[in-house]
């Protein structure tokens, strides 16, 4: 039997786009238990916020640059 460590040294050898490809079907194949209203209420919350960014209603920023102002409100 192949082992975790063996697989994943293959893995790492392959090209980045087959890598890509496998991480993708890997990440595909996980089973979440999804709250289906909680759901809805995030594409309805990304719908809102692309459609604010289209409309120039707000204007985005990088998510470093967010992260500071982030930072800066939290610290003591």
């Amino acid at each position: 039997m192949v082992s975790v460590e063996q697989v994943m040294k293959e893995a790492l050898s392959l090209p980045s786009a087959w890598r890509a490809l496998l991480a993708e079907k890997l990440v595909e194949s996980l089973e979440f238990d999804v709250d289906e209203k909680l759901q809805t209420l995030w594409v309805g919350e990304a719908k809102k916020r692309q459609y604010e960014i289209r409309s120039g209603m707000v204007q985005p920023i990088p998510g470093e640059e967010g992260l500071a102002r982030v930072r800066r409100l939290l610290e003591p």
